[in-house]
């Protein structure tokens, strides 16, 4: 059956605005107003009304407020003081559930997501994967045909964890979408987009549209786009999930996940416990990492995505390239709902197919000065990978494909680089 649907909560009056109570208070300064924001476990700051670079360049206004220093300090706690009257007034009991470090960083992704709370988990599939081990109903799922390998890899097994099937579609073709919806018991849309490694586009609303109408929730794995492209929510999403290793954090560093929702409700109550239980909360140190390279996500992604926009256009009439898959292409299949729905900005990723098949994709990935061959994207440096070869079998995946991760370098020392390894 389906799981019922998110039922909204107050979001601008949900955060306690106090003046200072002790100095052991877990404040984040807000970044329209010059009062401490006191954040207990479970509360969020209000939507600020700043533009995105600004919210991350001053990770909300966060700092300590003790000594007045201008960078946050890392909450190394495992365990809190109980009050004298046996409660903890200051909401936060233990580390496995409760940590000041990690509540920013969920404050922070909160308000560019546009989301009512955020959570932040030890990885992306401890994310992604969390939301389905919170249903508590047997249910039928409808995902993306192709998405990161990992986890549809879990995702084809999901029954085993709660009864649960699963239908895998093409999410870019909606009547394909509408097909596949089993009445009374669809009750999960899962998308990726842009999807990992064929960056084909889901059309977010459309597909939001399709999932109300039967009474299921929309999840929108958005790792690729992050919220400086696309934020799902105003789309109509339900549930955002991130692999915050990629491109919130930014640095190939730090192993993180997260989930943001558009409203409070039974489901995302489970999965807050769902964290609790299995201890998938991200360590302190990782969540003050991930808030570092956050404050440079904006101007990241804008510079990346402009390479990579540049490198599509230039491989596109190269002898070796038998097509770029890149959504910022006018030619590619889903450019205009990807004008649409990521703002002129069509992020870092793009893939090549080779006109020489499997052996050439795999000797230009092996012939790279520049570009750095390992798993992974999203950070300052540009890799390349031949995804088949990693996924194995059944990876729907084209053999004669390597994807690229577009990083800092200069985009003519890509360019060169790449010729050379087609040579």
């Amino acid at each position: 059956m389906p799981q019922p649907k998110s039922v909204p909560v107050p979001n601008d009056d949900c955060c306690e605005w106090e003046p200072p109570r002790t100095t052991h208070d877990s404040r984040i300064l807000h970044p329209v107003a010059s009062t401490p924001v006191i954040l207990r476990a479970g509360t969020h700051a209000p939507r600020p009304l700043l533009k995105p670079r600004t919210i991350l360049a001053q990770a909300m206004g966060a700092g300590d407020p003790t000594t007045r220093a201008l960078v946050p300090p890392v909450h190394m706690t495992a365990t809190y003081i109980r009050d004298a009257d046996n409660g903890y007034e200051s909401g936060y009991v233990y580390g496995r559930t409760d940590n000041a470090t990690v509540k920013q960083v969920e404050v922070m992704l909160a308000a560019l997501e546009g989301a009512t709370d955020a959570m932040l988990f030890s990885s992306g599939m401890a994310a992604a994967t969390a939301v389905f081990l919170a249903m508590t109903e047997p249910t039928h799922i409808i995902a993306s045909r192709v998405m990161y390998w990992d986890f549809r890899k879990w995702l084809a097994n999901v029954g085993r964890y709660g009864g649960h099937t699963v239908s895998f579609v093409d999410t870019s073709d909606l009547e394909a979408v509408r097909r596949a919806v089993v009445p009374g018991q669809t009750g999960i849309f899962w998308i990726e987009t842009p999807s990992n490694p064929l960056w084909e586009i889901t059309d977010i609303a459309a597909i939001a549209e399709i999932a109300h109408s039967v009474g299921a929730l929309l999840c929108v794995d958005s790792t690729v786009s992050t919220p400086i492209v696309t934020r799902p929510i105003e789309h109509g999403a339900d549930i955002v999930v991130h692999s915050a290793t990629k491109y919130l954090n930014g640095h190939s560093d730090v192993i993180a996940g997260a989930i943001a929702v558009a409203a409070d409700s039974v489901l995302w109550q489970d999965i807050q416990k769902v964290r609790g239980q299995l201890g998938a909360i991200v360590g302190p140190f990782e969540a003050w990492l991930l808030m570092r390279g956050m404050r440079t996500l904006d101007v990241r992604l804008r510079e990346q995505s402009k390479s990579a926009a540049i490198l599509a256009e230039m491989l596109s009439g190269h002898e070796a390239v038998a097509a770029v898959l890149y959504p910022g292409l006018k030619t590619h299949a889903d450019h205009a709902i990807a004008s649409r729905q990521m703002e002129g900005v069509f992020g870092g990723m793009l893939s090549l197919r080779m006109k020489g098949g499997e052996a050439a994709a795999v000797r230009a990935a092996s012939r790279v000065e520049v570009w750095r061959r390992a798993t992974s994207f999203g950070g300052v440096e540009s890799l390349i990978e031949h995804r088949a070869s990693i996924e194995g079998e059944g990876t729907p995946c084209p053999p004669d494909l390597v994807r690229l991760s577009t990083g800092l370098e200069d985009p003519d020392d890509l360019f060169t680089d790449l010729v050379q390894a087609f040579a």
